[in-house]
């Protein structure tokens, strides 16, 4: 099963196109166009079912897959460091100040080494895609050799990705040794990895795109937040940045520009159809409405909020006032790098903050927030087809016009951890099981575009 482009694939799965909402899909016909787009959908009952069954198995054109395996969509991850994966599961111990000056800026400086990034992009790239991840949001670092590199690593195996460098020029909030030496530099590098990206020889089928990066508004000076917003619109690039993470953060540009984060993102023209705001834990209701009005998304990083937010994102209420969101492992903020492990974060956040936490209040006075909490179906939504939407690309769910980018879980697979017992699961039972107990050794096969991902070697 190298390459499904241009095969009927014949077999079981699941997908969540809308939140709360999961369709079974039984023994279905998934017929995918030459360039790996999903041409139709065919279910049983359907009268041309059979017949283009059996049109496919003459012309040997059909891919059966084994019994007792699923089809997921592939995992869409909004919020990724890139350069952070060394990092990953340390310094969880320690103030986000601390962390951030003492191991994150230092480690994202040592990019300046394109031999130390290339090792370390091929390892998070493989990493990703073999746990099930076929679309990521990279942030990347303010080195252009290192963020090029990037690209071309992506391109090179195929994962579908958005790329951006990081731009921070704001000498009062970043270190000395790590920061854009001035707006031109940072304008400079910018619109330096949009034309290498776009241009790419091997980037035909613009699998890999640029997005437009202010680390957040206390890391940029005003002069380059509106040079971004300018870049986002005469490029027409998505935007990606952190939003009222934090009490820190959202009270800082209260103080320098006398609005919300997110009133400021949109006076730089950063709001906007495409722009994915990391966090965004202290919004307010009219900082949704505004989120919404410009088609903007809302990457949750449910994990990373526990250890340096010191808040739960209103997800309940940010789904029904109509906002796109999506998850995001938030490597290295978050210690796991798997939207599995978002998606079940996702889920415990969420009844944390319904129920409040704490024991030696009554459940009347633990200042809960009613009806927040989710369940296996919406995290699984927005792992998937949530992502998609986000981003405004066709995938994340198996439908006509969509690609077909797809994980296949393997309840028998060795060291896995997802166990079914056929006489007990049924329906979506089998995807709660999936969603909350499957591991990397589960994932049998990862698809992007049609096209089998390959299996990293180390």
């Amino acid at each position: 099963m190298q390459d499904l482009r241009n095969k009927l694939i014949r077999g079981s799965g699941f997908h969540a196109p809308v939140p709360g909402e999961v369709e079974c899909l039984d023994d279905v016909l998934i017929d995918v166009d030459p360039d790996g787009t999903i041409h139709d959908v065919l279910h049983p009952h359907q009268e041309s079912y059979c017949g283009r069954l059996d049109e496919a198995r003459a012309k040997g054109s059909l891919t059966e897959l084994p019994e007792g395996v699923y089809l997921l969509p592939g995992f869409v991850d909004l919020h990724i460091h890139a350069p952070q994966y060394p990092q990953l599961g340390n310094a969880l111990d320690v103030p986000l100040e601390v962390w951030l000056q003492k191991y994150t800026f230092p480690l994202e400086a040592r990019y300046a080494d394109t031999a130390f990034a290339r090792r370390a992009y091929t390892v998070l790239v493989d990493d990703l895609v073999a746990s099930g991840t076929t679309t990521a949001v990279y942030y990347g670092t303010i080195h252009d050799e290192a963020n090029r590199l990037l690209a071309d690593i992506c391109i090179g195996k195929g994962q579908r990705a958005l790329i951006g460098k990081v731009a921070m020029d704001n000498p009062a909030e970043c270190p000395d040794y790590y920061r854009d030496a001035s707006v031109g530099a940072a304008v400079e590098g910018t619109i330096g990895l949009i034309e290498h990206i776009r241009n790419h020889p091997d980037n035909a089928l613009n699998r890999v795109m640029p997005v437009v990066t202010p680390r957040f508004i206390p890391s940029c000076t005003d002069d380059l937040l509106s040079e971004l917003g300018a870049i986002a619109a005469s490029h027409d690039c998505h935007v990606q940045t952190h939003c009222s993470e934090s009490d820190w953060e959202h009270g800082y540009v209260q103080a320098r520009h006398g609005v919300s984060d997110t009133d400021s993102l949109d006076r730089f023209g950063l709001l906007r159809r495409g722009s994915v705001l990391g966090h965004a834990n202290f919004i307010s209701a009219a900082d949704m409405e505004r989120i919404r009005a410009r088609q903007a998304a809302v990457a949750h990083c449910p994990l990373s909020n526990a250890y340096f937010a010191g808040s739960v994102f209103p997800l309940k209420a940010a789904l029904e006032k109509g906002l796109h969101v999506g998850l995001g492992t938030d490597i290295a903020g978050g210690p796991a790098g798997t939207m599995l492990d978002s998606a079940r974060s996702a889920v415990t956040a969420s009844r944390m903050l319904e129920t409040g936490t704490d024991p030696e209040l009554g459940p009347d006075q633990r200042s809960g927030r009613g009806g927040a909490r989710i369940d296996f179906r919406t995290a699984f939504h927005l792992a998937t087809a949530g992502g998609g939407a986000a981003l405004g690309l066709p995938v994340g769910q198996f439908a006509p016009g969509y690609q077909f980018d797809a994980v296949l879980i393997d309840p028998q697979a060795p060291f896995g951890t997802l166990r079914l017992w056929p006489e007990l699961h049924r329906g979506d039972e089998i995807l709660q099981k999936i969603v909350h107990t499957a591991s990397r050794p589960n994932i049998a096969q990862v698809w992007i575009g049609g096209v089998t991902a390959p299996r990293p070697e180390h």
